[in-house]
């Protein structure tokens, strides 16, 4: 335990990263019992993981994101009028009223209010700003979501979607985590031993994403294996999804003018999608879509894959320290 530090987790975490997720892939292969109890704790894995991330951030700087005008303008712009677009596009080759075309768009269409923040904060970028956006992030999907699947599928699946998962996921993901950091932060000021829990909590960010690749990979694997054969066709959209947004994510940034921090949230925000969420819709499909959930959960796997990726790409390659896209000083207000 010598040479482990919490500097060493950060330096080192796409290798972390890389032995939970070929644990899992075993588990959910050779496991099918285990794996099948693991999908009960991904909303509390979650939300230890999104406190452990909050943790990370002063409340000051999450206080100050909500007046950002700039970055909530950008972050929704991106969402829900540029991604419809991309997704519209790439999803063309996909047969018109599929079950794929179906799960494809339910998921892509959703930007992720989750461990969205906690790859943001690993890659070094503005996660307050993402905290701050998720309460309008979550609202405008939900009110949306069922305008672009009638748009680009038809009324039959649109009239399917309800509120239940995101206000769900929002209090229990989102809500309760925020208030158990800013409550850890507040008694950490005023009692050595709550600051020794707050010290200690420092060293399970990397860590806790572990457990949380761990957990849906293992858990949702099995799912996929069994339909791999007719949903492989939407792996390549999933892909070239992940391609498109960091670039068009950070092109945004740039015309917003916005500093190194903000346009790495900016990015994160446009790519991740909210599949977790999306999944109890898919199960609540009626007959004739069995295939949705598979379709989702292959957009997890795809992106959390991806993920490791991109918490190094983008802050050594897209988006790097000396990224300047205008004359905006780094972590200001926006008018």
């Amino acid at each position: 335990m010598r040479g482990l530090s919490k500097r060493w987790l950060q330096h080192n975490q796409v290798a972390v990263y890389a032995v939970y997720v070929l644990v899992a892939i075993a588990v959910g292969l050779g496991l099918p019992s285990v794996s099948s109890s693991l999908e009960t704790v991904i909303n509390p894995v979650l939300a230890v993981l999104l406190y452990v991330t909050f943790l990370e951030i002063p409340f000051v700087r999450i206080r100050r994101a909500f007046r950002n005008r700039r970055f909530m303008l950008a972050a929704l712009g991106t969402n829900f009028l540029l991604v419809p677009v991309v997704a519209f596009g790439l999803t063309r080759f996909l047969p018109d009223g599929s079950v794929l075309l179906v799960g494809t768009l339910m998921v892509l269409l959703t930007p992720c209010i989750d461990y969205v923040i906690t790859f943001t904060e690993l890659a070094g970028g503005d996660a307050e700003q993402i905290t701050a956006a998720t309460p309008a992030l979550m609202l405008v999907q939900l009110l949306l979501l069922p305008a672009y699947l009638w748009l680009f599928v038809g009324p039959e699946v649109a009239e399917f979607i309800e509120a239940g998962p995101f206000v769900e996921a929002f209090v229990v993901i989102i809500a309760l985590p925020l208030l158990l950091a800013w409550g850890t932060e507040f008694g950490a000021e005023r009692s050595g031993r709550a600051a020794r829990w707050q010290d200690a909590m420092g060293w399970l960010p990397v860590p806790m994403m572990g457990v949380t690749l761990f957990v849906v990979i293992g858990s949702q694997l099995p799912r996929v294996q069994d339909s791999i054969g007719r949903i492989a066709a939407v792996v390549p959209v999933y892909v070239a999804f992940l391609v498109v947004m960091p670039l068009v994510g950070r092109l945004v940034a740039g015309q917003f003018g916005m500093g190194v921090g903000e346009s790495r949230a900016l990015v994160f925000t446009s790519v991740t999608r909210n599949s977790l969420v999306v999944l109890p819709l898919a199960l609540a499909l009626p007959a004739g879509y069995e295939l949705v959930p598979a379709v989702v959960v292959t957009q997890t796997l795809v992106e959390l894959s991806g993920m490791v990726v991109l918490t190094r790409v983008v802050p050594a390659w897209l988006v790097p320290d000396s990224f300047a896209s205008g004359t905006v000083v780094e972590g200001g207000v926006g008018d």
